[in-house]
């Protein structure tokens, strides 16, 4: 019987302090850590706006496509390939951009870095219904000139052909940080950049 009361003193004992940890937690740890948060889209400005780097590739149906084309568009180049994971998640984030303000003059324009045959990569933009242009980059050349060391790294290029700042990882473009980033850009014309 003495048993029966020590543990039963034990479990109180045990579930009061408890009680005394989770509500000392509650008032420690601030708001949103012990739950799932959104993070503050993180988008990197460069100090000083530079002229994004000349380049001329082949898109899927082997036509030439260079950036200069899109002068006066704002470009959103991304960097991804078909064997990067986190590169395919974003994929159906970017073609809604491009169906959202691809008449606004948003280009979303896919720089896929698969090495060999693009084969592999009309494939891919085929089954996941990709419509937005997509050039192949197989041999990296276009990554070295962006200076790309991770994938995916997204730039986006002001209407008047310089770097507007450079995202390296994964965005919800979709969520209300990138589209101002997007809708800003989109408003500037050419002639009111510093």
């Amino acid at each position: 019987m003495n048993a029966d009361l020590s543990q039963g003193c034990t479990r109180e004992w045990l579930l009061a302090g408890l009680l005394v940890l989770m509500s000392v937690l509650s008032v420690a740890v601030p708001a949103g850590v012990m739950a799932e948060e959104t993070a503050p889209f993180e988008f990197t400005y460069p100090k000083q706006r530079l002229t994004a780097p000349a380049f001329q590739l082949q898109d899927l149906n082997g036509n030439d496509v260079s950036l200069e084309i899109y002068r006066d568009k704002v470009v959103l180049v991304h960097f991804w390939a078909t064997f990067c994971i986190p590169c395919l998640g974003e994929m159906p984030v970017l073609e809604s951009l491009w169906q959202q303000y691809g008449g606004e003059g948003l280009v979303v324009l896919g720089i896929a870095g698969d090495r060999g045959n693009t084969e592999i990569v009309r494939e891919f933009a085929e089954k996941t219904g990709v419509s937005f242009p997509v050039v192949h980059d197989a041999d990296g050349r276009v990554r070295n000139q962006y200076e790309v060391a991770a994938l995916p790294t997204t730039y986006l290029v002001g209407r008047d052909g310089k770097i507007s700042g450079r995202a390296v990882g994964t965005r919800s473009w979709n969520e209300p940080g990138g589209r101002e980033i997007i809708e800003t850009l989109l408003a500037t014309r050419a002639t009111e950049y510093p």
